[in-house]
């Protein structure tokens, strides 16, 4: 019995680590397990990979072995983008969807076929330096010996476990006593450690065409899914350049659509528009900006963004200057306002990063969507299936309509920013609609008021929900609140230990090194040599 609890009512300051060689997640035991990689003789994609393999069972409340997976790396000389994202089933045409308004948030209805697993085999293949199996010692020891849950987990776990429980075999996997996992509490997962090691043995095949596959396919016949070994088998990723936009010197660069990441573009290239850094930092002025800018980026991304295969307008066109200065001069810096989109001239995630003493640096997000994600777990494998079938519309003739074998719009997003076409910063916030905003807002606060990236991930944020609701977080001035509210923005002040303003991971390119930054939202640790 423990003589103390888990609450932790006083402020903390976290330092940055400054070193060659870092990795930076959101859970501490992961992030060491990607530093056991380096200390091996491993690069920056082995400790990624590592650290993500480890956190499908250290961070199963955000990502698991049935997530999707993103990244975009400085390779030593460019920079390349992955989209590991994964598509419907065949059997998911509009027909089959008839009569609902939305897509199922939790469920079978909600599953698309995992990509995480295609990105550890092809980045590994491509970019790593260890042999794969090595990548997964760490996960694999953490899942059969067990581990401490760590307070942050432990919370979002006991959040979701009660919506979840029913789900096709969550309760097995995850509430191991019949509830969640508390704080400090063990966990054991043998079968998670299987899975791993066949995934690690055969290369991936086994999850996509092999005996893993069956177990998926055979499970959602029992239980109501459509996913078969034929929708696994098709699975493909892609690698993709990068799309970018400069910001005041600075290049902020995200993976292309089926991603929200262009949203934090566009807001960046409507700020641009104005002297933000006249307006003192946190001020309502500044805070009022950002939101709109926001805003218009996102009603824009609602209506146009899809499968890139399948979008009525280009990235290049919802990034046109131009363009985005019109929609600039739509912002009221008195008022707040509820915005439709434009038209452009036609013609609960983990996020973590690394860096070597080589120059490769590396910004990869996994996530299975909702916390857990569809709360549907293939029985005796610890494979939780991400929810990311939620992203498509039910809305005839929308960009994002739901269809066979598509990509649905994503929320997860990668950040990276250079200067004059050399690395900067890899980084992430990561967190649902979050991320576009976290990102926007991150950049802002080093461009426009040189904050240093541990300052700019602390600092209090805000998250635009719908219409002129914004939620602004614990530590912004009650005076700056009302200022906001006397503008019309409907602005609840969410309370100290709220997980919806995002958890940053940020490393910086220093001139002999790193400054790699954890934010203080989270679990996670920043570390190095």
């Amino acid at each position: 019995m423990n003589l103390f609890d888990y609450q932790f009512p006083y402020p903390s300051q976290r330092m940055p680590v400054l070193a060659r060689n870092c990795v930076a997640t959101s859970q501490p035991l992961a992030a060491q397990a990607g530093l056991r990689m380096m200390l091996k003789g491993g690069n920056a994609v082995d400790a990624i990979l590592a650290t993500a393999i480890s956190l499908t069972v250290l961070e199963p409340t955000s990502n698991g072995i049935g997530a999707d997976a993103f990244c975009i790396m400085w390779d030593g000389k460019e920079l390349k983008g992955l989209n590991a994202s994964g598509r419907s089933t065949a059997n998911w045409t509009p027909e089959r969807f008839k009569g609902r308004t939305e897509m199922a948030k939790r469920g079978w209805d909600s599953v698309t076929v995992p990509g995480a697993v295609s990105a550890w085999v092809e980045m590994s293949a491509k970019y790593g330096k260890l042999p794969f199996a090595d990548l997964f010692e760490p996960a694999i020891k953490y899942a059969t010996d067990g581990y401490m849950v760590s307070p942050t987990i432990a919370r979002l776990w006991a959040n979701q476990a009660p919506d979840l429980k029913d789900q096709p075999g969550f309760a097995q996997a995850f509430m191991p006593h019949g509830r969640a996992v508390a704080a400090g509490e063990k966990f054991v997962s043998l079968a998670h450690a299987k899975t791993l090691q066949r995934i690690a043995e055969t290369k991936g095949q086994a999850f996509y065409t092999g005996d893993l596959a069956e177990k998926i396919a055979a499970w959602a016949k029992q239980t109501g899914g459509d996913i078969t070994m034929a929708d696994l088998a098709a699975h493909t990723l892609d690698w993709v350049e990068p799309i970018g936009l400069d910001y005041r010197g600075y290049t902020l660069h995200e993976i292309p659509p089926n991603g929200q990441g262009i949203a934090a573009l566009m807001a960046l290239g409507m700020l641009e528009n104005f002297d933000v850094a006249s307006l003192p930092v946190d001020s309502p002025d500044s805070i009022h900006l950002q939101i709109e800018a926001m805003k218009l980026a996102f009603t824009d991304i609602n209506e146009y963004v899809s499968d890139i295969s399948t979008m009525r307008v280009t990235p290049a066109q919802m990034l046109d200057k131009s363009y985005l200065k019109s929609r600039a001069k739509l912002i009221d810096m008195k008022k707040a306002a509820a915005p439709t989109h434009g038209n452009p001239a036609t013609g609960g995630t983990v996020y973590l990063t690394a860096a070597d003493e080589s120059g490769m640096m590396v910004s990869y997000i996994q996530s299975n969507y909702s916390g857990f994600g569809s709360g549907v777990v293939v029985p005796d494998t610890g494979i939780a299936l991400q929810n990311r079938g939620t992203g498509f519309s039910l809305k005839p003739g929308h960009a994002n309509i739901v269809a066979p074998r598509k990509r649905p719009f994503h929320t997860i997003i990668p950040g990276f920013l250079t200067k004059g076409g050399q690395p900067v910063m890899s980084f992430g916030v990561m967190g649902g609609s979050m991320q576009a905003q976290g990102h926007m807002q991150v950049v802002s606060r080093m461009v426009d008021y040189h904050q240093n990236p541990q300052a700019a991930s602390d600092a209090p944020r805000w998250r635009i929900d719908s219409g002129v609701k914004v939620g602004i977080e614990y530590g912004v001035p009650a005076e700056t609140i009302a200022a906001l509210k006397a503008r019309g923005h409907d602005m609840p002040q969410a309370d100290r230990w709220s997980t919806d303003f995002g958890r940053a991971q940020l490393i910086y390119k220093m001139e002999d090194g790193y400054f790699a930054a954890s934010e203080r939202r989270t679990d996670g640790q920043a570390v190095g040599f």
